[in-house]
């Protein structure tokens, strides 16, 4: 799913502080078993669960054994106090969950392979056919394990944004107006005809064109507000976004 900064607007608008997000609020309980972090920290789970299936899958496990393992990755992951001696200097949820991941490959795979589905912590919930559906159709190449991750993390970001962007055109009663322009969010160098497009919302072409560019901005200002909710400071966004395009754009 080819991505630029040219198709979406990733400049920020205007200065704002960073807030309190999933991960800084996570990574600020530390040894604390807050209410509020584990409920942070379930929604980023909810969120990013698949890369993780996917690299395990990647990584030659069959169905069965990458569901117990994403299944005990995260149920532990849960767990009070499991991310007390994660550094906040290096927290990114997604380079967390990578690394947390391969280490339990490597040292802990006898016990997790005894974890029955279902068997341990309750804390987090896999559905194993619909993760197994999902990585039947991942596309048949040669990536490696770390590459299927990013991509699929990537692809989980822009899909929870546009997700988001749906919501907000449908609250507003324009949901036939997001059905027809979101193809130019993530269009080639080739984008569909803006008179075409015009023509069937009965607008002004330029009326469009004005539509598809606030569109693109909102797109880019809730594509910065995901990216932010899983890196611990603001210094970390810029660095997050730069990264994600180059994977969406290769």
């Amino acid at each position: 799913m080819p991505l630029s900064e040219k198709q979406i607007d990733l400049a920020p608008h205007g200065a704002r502080d960073f807030v309190s997000t999933h991960w800084s609020v996570v990574l600020a309980a530390g040894r604390e078993s807050s209410p509020d972090a584990q409920a942070a920290l379930g929604t980023l789970c909810g969120n990013y669960w698949y890369p993780l299936y996917a690299f395990v899958r990647r990584e030659g496990h069959g169905p069965e054994d990458a569901a117990d393992l994403t299944q005990e990755f995260f149920s532990r992951l849960m767990t009070p106090g499991a991310l007390a001696g994660v550094d906040r200097a290096k927290g990114r949820f997604r380079s967390f969950l990578l690394g947390s991941m391969r280490h339990l490959l490597a040292n802990e795979w006898n016990r997790a392979q005894r974890q029955k589905r279902g068997g341990g912590s309750a804390h987090f919930s896999l559905d194993a056919l619909v993760a197994e559906e999902r990585y039947e159709l991942e596309p048949a190449d040669d990536l490696s394990p770390d590459k299927v991750f990013e991509r699929r993390w990537a692809e989980a970001v822009l899909d929870r944004v546009t997700r988001q962007l749906q919501e907000e055109f449908n609250h507003a009663g324009m949901a036939a107006r997001f059905d027809e322009l979101k193809v130019f969010l993530l269009s080639g160098d080739e984008p569909p005809s803006y008179a075409e497009a015009a023509a069937r919302l009965t607008m002004t072409e330029g009326a469009v064109r004005t539509a598809i560019h606030r569109m693109r901005q909102r797109y880019g200002e809730l594509f910065r507000e995901e990216i932010a909710q899983t890196v611990a400071g603001p210094q970390e966004v810029e660095e997050e976004l730069r990264h994600f395009v180059a994977v969406l754009a290769g």
